[in-house]
This record gives C-alpha cells, sequence and structure tokens, in this order.
C-alpha cells in the first residue's frame, strides 16, 4: 500500500488547497513562509491559481502535480505556491492581470513563475499535456530552472 505524507495545505481550510494536500509537489500556501523561503534559497517561485469547480484544474492536478518527475523539478528548483482563486481573489485579480498582458491570455488552471520578492516574469494558462508524461511541462520548468537557478555546490 502506497503512504502519501501530507504537504503544508493539510491545514488549510480551502477544500480545492486540501485537494492537493497529498501531491507529491511540496506546495505552499501563499503567505510569508514561502516568500522568506524563496529569498534565503534565492528560487523564483511557481505560482499555480486554480479553484475546486475547474475542471481543467482538476486534470492539471492528475496530469502535472501528481506526477513524482515534475515534482521533484519543482521542488528543487521552485518553491511552489497553490492558491485558490475563491478564497483570494485579490491575488488572483494581480497574477491573471499580468499573465493577460505577457501572454495575450489567461485562464485557469494559471501557472505563474515570479521573482522571490513576487513580482512575475513568465505565464501561462495551462492546458493539458500534448504529449505523454508532462514532457512540455517538464521542458519548460527546466528552460525556466536553467536561466534562473544556480547549481547548487
Amino acid at each position: 500500500m502506497l503512504i502519501r505524507k501530507p504537504n503544508r495545505l493539510i491545514d488549510e481550510k480551502s477544500p480545492y488547497l486540501l485537494q492537493h494536500a497529498y501531491n507529491p509537489v511540496d506546495w505552499y500556501p501563499w503567505g510569508a513562509e514561502a516568500f522568506f523561503k524563496a529569498r534565503v534559497e534565492d528560487k523564483p517561485i511557481f505560482l499555480s491559481i486554480g479553484y475546486s469547480s475547474c475542471h481543467w484544474c482538476h486534470v492539471m492536478e492528475r496530469e502535472s502535480f501528481e506526477n513524482a518527475a515534475l515534482a521533484d523539478l519543482l521542488n528543487q528548483h521552485f518553491v511552489s505556491i497553490k492558491v485558490d482563486r475563491e478564497e483570494r481573489p485579490d491575488v488572483d485579480e494581480i497574477y491573471i492581470s499580468a499573465v493577460q498582458l505577457m501572454a495575450g491570455h489567461a485562464g485557469w488552471p494559471l501557472s505563474v513563475f515570479l521573482t522571490p520578492d513576487g513580482y512575475p516574469f513568465y505565464g501561462a494558462l495551462t492546458t493539458r499535456r500534448r504529449c505523454s508524461r508532462c514532457a512540455g511541462a517538464r521542458r519548460a520548468l527546466r528552460t525556466i530552472a536553467g536561466r534562473c537557478c544556480r547549481p547548487t555546490e
């Protein structure tokens, strides 16, 4: 029997955040702890915004956030924050506007890469994978990690 360890979302109230509490991604809820970790470790932030009644948000969880290889990339190179847009419409409004400006369109689930201070530098409306085992998502994560992350000594 597979026993999965919960992440930091296990103590949240939002049904959407609780849905992700057993993902292998080391999720943080929106808050000072995540930003502090990003600054101290000099890592970019991977911000994922969705909501509980969003079909594609559930698909993305199954196809991406439950994928061990993708989780390993996120956990090694990023501080990952999960936000329920229904619980934090203020955060959603800021970052969906940023992605609309960067990409020309936006929606949910929304994936945004931030500096440790919270400034967005890349964002995308995340859609279903086009090839097996999340190859496109892994390639994007590796590219972003390679451009902004220093190798650990």
